[in-house]
């Protein structure tokens, strides 16, 4: 066009190299470095093992373990919680790039080591806390016990009662049983693979809907059971619904009041660390807190001085339990609080059989009554913020399915939340 703007367009055909060096790419303090550090200093022989390619040996060689844990690492401070996003990523972040350096990964070989190494990530969380109790970043002084629900993978549409279960386990018999038909019949090869690929899915699908019932059938066990204490409160109840696309979540209620799919993680934390997770389908913490203690145990080397927990947490019974398994530790737990409209005569029965109580409970009753004990426990709400920093990376809604792949994302969490926290730490300390 005369007299107008010189410009150089897109050609996209021109043919190029392009000369890459992700060193250069990524700035010193990067938090994919800070990641791949914290890497490097695991003992990860856990996760060399079960490869098959050895030095002196054909075979192909496996993609480096500790790129695919750096990788899961990373996203999971970033937030990222799926596989075929992480698989993209890989690709085209430069963050992810540099982690993945060039090593083969897709969707499936992340995914796969996400699901097979729960029992490794587990080991990998109590050496970290090892490390981090050896350089004085965590101490057993004071810890605090929690649970928190997690929106699962399932959606309310996936709930499902006796009625409904009973049509699609029909429904997807006859498929199954046509998709057989099918495969034995010895058509086309492309076609073939096709069908048998139908054919899983549906035989999975089906094992799903059985592993459904059987969980119907205890809840529905549970249910009879209440209903023999509380009839009326049961009776206005709806019956029991389990989700079929992920049978091993239960109906939850949040705080919003809404009743969803969902998981109880149980979570111990001391100064910002986490120091165990387990998930659960328990719908409320009673009777979780020796297990969690225990845990901490296991992987610190002992029981804390304090432990801070919550009133729906702990009951009586653990109490006394920590007494006696744990006498230097002191428990912080508010009493229920009394019927406000009691007679004379059972406020008389209550107090008659408080001074029969056994001697932990009695000193426990007494130090919450006391300012110095109330001032302490109100250092547990200090734990709601781990909470919140894990689910803002996105661990409030899963998107995976069934009790093993979610322990494997709450490991995922505690660690990748252990290494950042103790990476501040030092940053402001230096």
């Amino acid at each position: 066009m005369p007299g107008g703007a010189r410009v150089i367009g897109a050609d996209r055909g021109q043919r190029c190299w392009d000369l890459v060096d992700l060193e250069s790419q990524l700035p010193a303090e990067h938090r994919a470095r800070v990641v791949w550090g914290f890497v490097e200093t695991l003992d990860l022989r856990a996760l060399y093992a079960p490869i098959k390619a050895r030095e002196g040996h054909a075979g192909q060689p496996a993609t480096d373990p500790a790129v695919l844990l750096a990788l899961w690492l990373y996203a999971t401070l970033e937030g990222v919680g799926s596989a075929r996003a992480l698989e993209r990523l890989s690709e085209m972040h430069t963050a992810y790039r540099w982690l993945r350096g060039g090593a083969p990964v897709n969707r499936d070989l992340l995914s796969e080591f996400r699901r097979l190494h729960g029992e490794t990530l587990d080991r990998l969380l109590t050496q970290s806390l090892t490390a981090l109790l050896a350089e004085g970043l965590v101490t057993l002084a004071e810890v605090a016990i929690d649970g928190t629900k997690l929106r699962a993978g399932a959606g309310p549409r996936s709930l499902a009662g006796r009625e409904r279960l009973g049509r699609l386990e029909q429904q997807v018999a006859a498929r199954v049983a046509a998709l057989r038909a099918e495969v034995e019949a010895d058509p086309a090869a492309a076609e073939q693979r096709r069908t048998q690929q139908a054919l899983r899915a549906a035989t999975a699908q089906a094992q799903r809907i059985a592993q459904a019932k059987a969980t119907l059938d205890a809840l529905e066990r549970e249910k009879a059971e209440r209903a023999k204490r509380h009839a009326e409160e049961e009776a206005r109840k709806r019956g029991p619904r389990v989700a079929v696309s992920d049978p091993e979540a239960r109906t939850m209620r949040f705080a919003d009041g809404a009743t969803r799919p969902a998981w109880n993680l149980q979570v111990a934390a001391a100064e910002g660390f986490v120091l165990a997770v387990e998930p659960t389908d328990r719908r409320n913490d009673t009777g979780l807190a020796q297990g969690l203690i225990a845990q901490v145990g296991a992987r610190c080397g002992g029981a804390p001085t304090r432990l801070l927990a919550d009133t729906r947490c702990i009951t009586q019974a653990d109490i006394e339990a920590f007494a006696r398994l744990h006498p230097e530790m002191t428990v912080y737990a508010p009493p229920p609080a009394d019927q406000a409209d009691a007679t004379a005569e059972s406020v008389r029965r209550r107090e008659s059989r408080r001074r029969r109580e056994p001697a932990p409970i009695q000193r426990w009753r007494e130090r919450m009554a006391s300012e110095a004990g109330q001032q302490i426990y109100r250092r547990r709400k200090q734990i709601e913020r781990v909470h919140a920093q894990m689910k803002n990376r996105g661990l409030g809604r899963l998107l995976v399915r069934g009790l093993q792949k979610v322990r494997a994302v709450a490991l995922l969490h505690a660690i990748a939340h252990n290494l950042w926290r103790a990476h501040r730490l030092r940053t402001a300390a230096a």
